[in-house]
């Protein structure tokens, strides 16, 4: 995909929408990553399911869905590689402004700060160009990865609820991890690096679902 169509770019790490065409790729990594994402997530793997992923969140305008891509330094020297997802579901506008974020990274992306960057970028981009006010996450406990993920992009604690997903055939309890744009503007003032660059207005998206969780990606 050329740079200029990203929605966000940072260093080594891009985001854009999910779409119908990225069937192939997407299926296939979440294959690749069925060790790394049991028992926390489950995205769709082989091509029905992931069309039927696709339909229901490209047609609802309360969700983003969006891929964090490598920059030119993909697997065999490829740019563009798919390296994750992150979601943005449940958008209320109105007084209250919010989503709730349900992510993953793939295998052959996972412990190189890809989806550090990535994130970091769609929060920029759900605070500018699609004005939202907060984000949420809600975390199982032992997941100590995803918790480690939004603690560095500066999350806050905010409660735990118990049974709160069925993930996995159980109701699972969940941390709910939260941050507002005021937050976020407060860490630019600090002095803090932020991740990415060139947030692209006006391009505006409605796609896939995760649920409201940042560990269940793909079923809801």
């Amino acid at each position: 995909m050329p740079e200029s169509e990203y929605l966000a770019e940072g260093p080594r790490a891009a985001i854009r929408p999910l779409t119908r065409a990225d069937a192939e790729e997407f299926t296939t990594r979440a294959r690749e990553s069925r060790d790394l994402h049991h028992p926390w997530l489950f995205p769709p793997d082989h091509a029905r399911a992931y069309a039927a992923y696709a339909d229901r969140l490209i047609d609802d305008p309360a969700k983003e869905g969006l891929l964090v891509c490598e920059r030119g330094g993909g697997p065999g020297g490829a740019g563009g590689a798919i390296a994750g997802f992150i979601n943005i579901n449940n958008i209320v506008r109105g007084a209250f402004q919010c989503g709730a974020l349900g992510y993953g990274a793939f295998a052959h992306a996972a412990g190189r700060g890809l989806m550090g960057e990535g994130l970091g970028l769609v929060l920029r981009y759900a605070f500018g160009p699609l004005g939202l006010h907060r984000l949420e996450v809600n975390i199982q406990p032992g997941n100590r990865s995803s918790r480690a993920l939004v603690e560095r992009a500066g999350f806050r604690l905010e409660g735990f609820s118990p049974d709160f997903l069925f993930i996995d055939g159980a109701w699972r309890d969940h941390e709910r991890w939260a941050i507002t744009a005021e937050m976020l503007s407060r860490e630019g003032q600090d002095g803090v690096e932020g991740p990415g660059r060139a947030v692209r207005p006006g391009a505006e998206t409605t796609l896939p679902d995760s649920g409201p969780s940042g560990e269940r990606p793909a079923t809801g």
